[in-house]
């Protein structure tokens, strides 16, 4: 992956055993607990394990993530958290399509080539496509960052002969800093849903992937986590690691450098710091920017994000690198071993201080209290938004053998039994 997640979640593991090794070779008491969830893209699983308790009664939360903007490489997140996002899945359905045409002048076979036919759901999903796309100016104010994506998931179920599709399928993903926003959006699109499927001789369901908060900042948490990394020390990359990069920078169609990564890559930055550049392009209403699925987390234990170096190349030619070229540096050792190495000390480092440190515990839950108007519960606490099942019945691409070796299919829905 190109964040690289799987350096995400090996580094917090090996946070997670180190704290575990010093609290039993020093009798550190206290208890760890190592959460890796899927669908952090679509923020799929944090709102539905926050909403299950999965959070609830933790003295502090860390959350580690790889380098993925500048300022944000060496740092901790200090007041601008990630946005709130909303994802569904709007789903076409055309299953009477012969009550589209009067009976009337119809041929007496309906599926004669001359026939008229319902549009169908590939129609439906068309026009809730364009619809939406003809409406973003209008869903939202110019400002704040948000952004709205779509994939067209299924379609068909039906051949180019003169069958009306049955089944389409559209997710979008709506990425905002506030809950408002992201309701507004919403009501768009379900009007532009409603509109379609009258349209189109369709129904149509929505259904939820997530509906996940905004971020929550603590400043406590934050020095927490800032002070562990800065005395693990930024990630430094060796000459066999510059070796590899300028191989990757040769076979990308670039020149090799002698210094082929970003400088950046090995130095700190204050928070707050990050935050003053952070913020030059935001206004001074706008409290939470981009998305992430932490979030969650941050409403229900004091939370620390964090962001250690992950190997960037420099761009002599201005132009970005193709996406392969974060993929190799991601799952090469020499490359990304430096981060996973980095993030794992700041992990133990921040746990085995706030396992020790009365004092800090205390100060990042007396500003979690204080942030939330009285804790879990309070008056400026945003309760989990988690008001759908799982969406784990969608069909999903899996892997299959096949004569001609391995490949990847749509797996049919199971009928119920």
């Amino acid at each position: 992956h190109t964040d690289p997640h799987s350096g995400l979640g090996i580094s917090s593991l090996g946070g997670l055993l180190a704290t575990k090794a010093a609290m039993q070779r020093h009798g550190i008491s206290g208890t760890l607990r190592f959460t890796g969830e899927p669908a952090e893209k679509v923020r799929g699983s944090k709102p539905i394990h926050a909403a299950k308790g999965y959070y609830d009664g933790l003295a502090g939360m860390i959350s580690f993530h790889p380098f993925y903007m500048l300022p944000l490489c060496n740092t901790a997140r200090w007041d601008t958290h990630c946005g709130a996002a909303y994802a569904m899945i709007y789903r076409f359905i055309c299953d009477q399509p012969e009550r589209w045409a009067l009976a009337a002048g119809a041929a007496p076979i309906p599926q004669a080539h001359s026939a008229a036919r319902a549009p169908g759901a590939n129609d439906a999903l068309m026009m809730m496509y364009m619809a939406s796309k003809a409406l973003r100016d209008s869903m939202l104010p110019h400002q704040g960052g948000w952004s709205i994506s779509e994939a067209i998931l299924t379609a068909g179920q039906a051949t180019a002969d003169n069958l009306p599709a049955g089944l389409a399928e559209i997710q979008y993903m709506i990425r905002v800093p506030t809950l408002a926003m992201a309701e507004q959006v919403t009501a768009v699109l379900d009007r532009n849903a409603e509109a379609a499927a009258s349209m189109s001789g369709c129904r149509h369901e929505r259904h939820w992937v997530s509906k996940s908060r905004p971020g929550l900042a603590n400043h406590a948490m934050a020095e927490i986590a800032y002070e562990a990394l800065s005395t693990a020390g930024p990630p430094r990359w060796d000459e066999d690691a510059k070796a590899v990069a300028r191989e990757i920078q040769v076979n990308a169609g670039r020149m090799a450098s002698d210094e082929p990564f970003i400088e950046e890559l090995e130095r700190l930055i204050e928070p707050q710091a990050a935050e003053a550049i952070l913020r030059r392009d935001l206004p001074p209403s706008q409290v939470n920017s981009t998305s992430d699925d932490y979030t969650d987390m941050s409403w229900h234990t004091p939370t620390a994000r964090f962001y250690v170096a992950r190997p960037a190349l420099r761009s002599e030619t201005g132009y970005p690198y193709p996406a392969w070229v974060m993929n190799a540096l991601g799952g090469i050792s020499a490359t990304i071993d430096p981060m996973v190495i980095c993030a794992s000390k700041t992990v133990a480092l921040a746990a085995l201080r706030l396992l020790e440190d009365q004092t800090a515990r205390d100060a990042a839950m007396n500003e979690f209290v204080a942030r939330t108007g009285g804790g879990i519960g309070g008056s400026n606490w945003i309760a989990p938004l988690c008001d759908y099942e799982p969406p784990i019945h969608f069909r999903w691409p899996e892997y299959v053998t096949t004569p001609r070796g391995r490949d990847w299919w749509i797996p049919s829905i199971p009928q119920a039994k």
